[in-house]
């Protein structure tokens, strides 16, 4: 089992990626592997709703996005981390899902966990940690809870140190996936299927 955290700050080694590690040193504890992918600092294309993803099977643009869906069969789920900017989520982070989660065959996510985890200084993680669970709400993925939302505080990742109950929060976190996890196993090996869907019907409203 494998789970793919992902880093959406610009800042490499900050307060995302100091959550990120409480949670994968917890799920190391219960045997689940994880990987964090940092997703830099250069810019990153926005989806332009062109569909060509719908033609190609990929997204038109050949970047980190395509190589993420390749990888996907790999993992059993992912976290997302975003600093707060203005009461929401990195903007490098949102073109990079809103073109993965468009682009990515639906199979590829259906029935597996995920979870976001936010950072800010001071106020704004609600709104940013509810932008990010969007993309697990509208895709058939089962969004993983902790014991409050999970966020940390501080300007560095030294700041996030003195937040014993945000790091805390991350290991609740990280054990309620295991759970999640081996319960998914468990059901498969006791012949418990998995949900059949029907095909989705788009309505729009004019």
């Amino acid at each position: 089992m494998k789970i793919l955290l992902i880093n959406g700050s610009p800042n490499e080694e900050g307060c995302i990626n100091r959550a990120l590690e409480e949670v994968s040193a917890e799920l190391e504890k219960n045997n689940i592997e994880s990987e964090i992918l940092w997703l830099g600092k250069s810019p990153m294309q926005d989806c332009i709703a062109c569909f060509g993803c719908k033609v190609h099977g990929k997204c038109v643009y050949d970047d980190l996005v395509n190589e993420t869906a390749e990888r996907f069969d790999e993992f059993d789920g992912m976290i997302i981390g975003s600093p707060v900017y203005f009461g929401g989520a990195n903007g490098r982070l949102t073109s990079f899902l809103d073109r993965l989660f468009f682009s990515i065959d639906p199979s590829k996510v259906l029935g597996k966990l995920g979870a976001s985890v936010v950072s800010c200084r001071r106020g704004g993680a609600s709104g940013a940690f509810e932008r990010l669970n969007q993309y697990f709400l509208m895709t058939n993925m089962h969004v993983v809870s902790s014991q409050y939302w999970n966020q940390v505080h501080g300007g560095t990742a030294e700041d996030v140190e003195k937040d014993l109950e945000g790091l805390q929060t991350m290991r609740t976190l990280a054990k309620n996936f295991a759970y999640l996890l081996n319960s998914q196993n468990a059901a498969e090996e006791s012949g418990i299927e998995k949900p059949e869907y029907e095909e989705i019907t788009f309505t729009n409203f004019i």
